[in-house]
């Protein structure tokens, strides 16, 4: 099958089509239905997990343009380093669950993204495993991120956990001072970054600091963790499920805005909403942009 035209993604989007019928159609699990109240108006950020993720192959240009197609306030994303020093958007600490590199590269000692150099990894398919229609999608690098959202919706960037990586902060603070593409995209509007370490928001942070930072928890923040990140971070951004209303209300008295992740499921964005959260972070942002 070709691949799936953007007519008959926007009718499964926005509810036109039978949710069996869209799943067939893109051969992933039916998106969840759309949650009553949306991101338009007063409602917090709709951010765009790896893109549209649940309607396309995650952090590829098809999931980052049907994100902006969908009105996505950020697309967000994460922040790898090659062995020969290219940023590029890439999740996972290794490359066999969504490209093709056993196939193209069998037999190698190690699978890691910081393992390959950028011209071994343009050469990998990163959509066939999400569906055949997006065979063929690339890996994409760091600064063809900040072309395809330039003037059109902004970035909530990543800095991966992996543990092999030394200095990926400061490499990510570089690209956007050295390079004219990554620079356009350097103000308080248009680009945030976010990590699980506290030690590469602080070294970003000292580089760069006029871009917001948030620190992501998978639990309920520390008090040591809060009273570290006092003064300098702009967000922390909780798992939804550990998210309450007294964590809610503590955050925002401490300053910080809260970005919950990665919430997918009707009744608990509406949860999220309730609370009074500054931006949800999901796999489907038409579920809060589409009436």
């Amino acid at each position: 099958m070709g691949r799936v035209s953007a007519r008959s993604v926007r009718a499964c989007v926005v509810g036109l089509a039978a949710a069996a019928g869209c799943a067939a159609l893109l051969g992933t699990p039916a998106a969840a239905q759309p949650a009553t109240e949306g991101a338009e108006g007063n409602g917090p950020d709709v951010i765009a997990h790896r893109g549209s993720s649940g309607m396309a192959p995650e952090n590829t240009e098809a999931a980052i343009e049907l994100a902006i197609e969908q009105n996505a306030d950020y697309v967000e994303i994460d922040v790898q380093r090659t062995s020969d020093g290219r940023l590029v958007n890439f999740h996972d600490c290794t490359l066999e669950r969504t490209t093709d590199v056993e196939e193209v590269f069998p037999g190698r000692d190690s699978y890691r993204v910081s393992d390959f150099t950028w011209d071994e990894l343009r050469h990998l398919d990163a959509g066939s495993w999400f569906h055949d229609s997006y065979a063929g999608e690339p890996i994409v690098p760091l600064h063809r991120v900040f072309a395809l959202t330039s003037g059109r919706t902004r970035v909530l960037a990543e800095i991966s956990p992996c543990e092999q990586y030394e200095g990926l902060a400061a490499d990510l603070a570089d690209a956007l001072l050295d390079h004219p593409g990554e620079a356009a995209a350097r103000t308080r509007d248009d680009l945030a970054v976010q990590s699980f370490e506290i030690d590469d928001l602080r070294e970003f942070h000292a580089l760069l600091p006029d871009i917001p930072v948030g620190f992501l928890d998978a639990e309920v923040p520390t008090d040591g963790e809060l009273a570290d990140l006092a003064g300098w971070a702009s967000q922390v951004n909780p798992q939804y499920t550990v998210t309450d209303q007294a964590l809610v209300d503590r955050l925002h008295d401490l300053g910080f805005d809260v970005n919950v992740w990665t919430v997918d499921e009707p009744g608990a964005m509406r949860r999220m909403i309730d609370l009074g959260v500054d931006g949800v972070i999901t796999d489907y942002p038409q579920s809060l942009t589409q009436p």
